[in-house]
């Protein structure tokens, strides 16, 4: 499976973007997908996660703002980030797991300035 994620950019604070992430494969086959971010000098954290198909969790820094959805039919997952931060941008990455084993994007890049 390969992920390819896009919709990156740059957006002022208070803005909105919509982040996409196309597998290559069929989502069926993968029950539990996520967004991760990472910043720049910090680690890689949870952004929001949609485990086993319906289990839907966020990072507390962006409940309320952001949403995570997917379209097993498209073979697409999304996240749409409302009220954008400075403290958002980062380099978001999409990521899939099936039993062991787990798929990353190659990132994509948001930027959001004051």
């Amino acid at each position: 499976v390969q992920l390819q994620a896009s919709g990156g950019g740059m957006v002022q604070e208070g803005g909105s973007l919509t982040l996409s992430c196309a597998a290559s494969g069929s989502m069926h086959s993968l029950p539990t997908v996520a967004w991760y971010r990472q910043a720049p000098g910090k680690q890689r954290e949870l952004v929001a996660s949609i485990i086993n198909g319906k289990i839907i969790n966020y990072g507390d820094s962006v409940k309320g703002r952001f949403m995570i959805s997917r379209d097993d039919a498209e073979n697409t997952l999304e996240l749409r980030m409302n009220s954008l931060a400075p403290e958002d941008t980062a380099i978001y990455y999409c990521n899939a797991q099936r039993g062991n084993l787990l798929y990353w994007g190659q990132g994509t890049l948001v930027t959001v300035s004051s």
